[in-house]
């Protein structure tokens, strides 16, 4: 439980480093973008690829990825059904959906559940990559603009994604039994150890919250409908899954992931309310530390 809490502390010490950085002008506003495209398309993929080495998946657990698509795509369509106007829907159909798996979650696993949970984690992440880096945003636009929906645009979203490139390569590479060579595990995992202090920086260099009073219950509406669906799936997951109480646990502790972190540039070309959509997404990265560390307290002693 100390462990625990210690750890957590840290990555939390990291994102009000970032913040407090920025805050005194070590870091500007610009700068986020500049890490954002080191931890997307350097030390997360390289996380990933050391994730894998050495492992084997089971091919009964590529249903996870399954998971991971379903749990964003519940979020669109209760964003569609919650609301009356076309830019209501479009709005809140974005900005439910989508885990900040790579950028926030991934270290917490990492740190504490071992390479199992790792695994489950780039599964789930390979399914939620589908809505975080297109689908909701194709959805959102097809309802905004009232025309049909937009597969070549995802298409081209994903292709672009280095993550869900590497995740695809090593999920491939591991069912055929195909090892990648020394040389490159080992620059990976070098990399790779920068990821988790990265990414917590970059969240802290990228924490921003806007929003005048009239626009608060609308933030309540949207983290409420967001937590209590997670509270749900996470039951389900953790109580009926046939999976090792291992996977389960991981699971469990995903679907309380914060909001994709692509949504805010997302609601920008949308035409949306960038500052609602980053106060939305920043508290929910708050909400999201305490849920987490909470249940990793509570499921890591359950499972000893």
């Amino acid at each position: 439980m100390l462990d625990i809490i210690i750890r957590a502390g840290c990555f939390i010490a990291i994102i009000a480093l970032g913040f407090t950085l920025r805050r005194f002008g070590v870091f500007q506003a610009s700068d986020f973008r500049v890490l954002s495209t080191i931890v997307i398309k350097i030390t997360l993929p390289c996380a990933i690829i050391t994730s894998f080495a050495g492992r084997q998946i089971d091919p009964a657990m590529l249903s996870i990825a399954l998971l991971g698509f379903g749990g964003g795509l519940i979020y669109v369509i209760l964003g569609f059904l919650l609301n009356k106007t076309k830019e209501e829907k479009a709005f809140e159909m974005l900005n439910l959906s989508g885990y900040n798996i790579g950028n926030f979650t991934l270290p917490f696993v990492q740190s504490f559940l071992g390479s199992v949970g790792v695994i489950t984690t780039s599964l789930f992440d390979t399914g939620n990559a589908f809505i975080c880096l297109g689908g909701a945003f194709g959805a959102a636009s097809a309802v905004k603009a009232g025309n049909g929906f937009d597969f070549g645009r995802i298409a081209k979203a994903l292709a672009k994604s280095v993550p869900f490139l590497c995740y695809i390569l090593v999920i491939s590479l591991n069912l055929c039994s195909i090892s990648l060579p020394g040389p490159i595990i080992e620059f990976a995992g070098i990399v790779a150890n920068a990821n988790a202090f990265l990414a917590m920086l970059m969240i802290g260099v990228g924490f921003h919250i806007t929003a005048n009073r009239t626009q608060i219950g609308q933030i309540l509406r949207l983290l409420a409908v967001r937590y209590g669906v997670a509270a749900v799936l996470g039951m389900c997951f953790w109580n009926f899954l046939p999976f090792d109480a291992e996977v389960r646990r991981a699971l469990a502790i995903l679907v309380f992931s914060p909001i994709g972190s692509a949504v805010p540039p997302f609601t920008r070309e949308l035409g949306g309310d960038v500052g609602l959509s980053s106060a939305v997404n920043s508290i929910s990265i708050v909400i999201s530390i305490i849920i987490i560390v909470m249940l990793l307290s509570v499921l890591l002693c359950k499972c000893q």
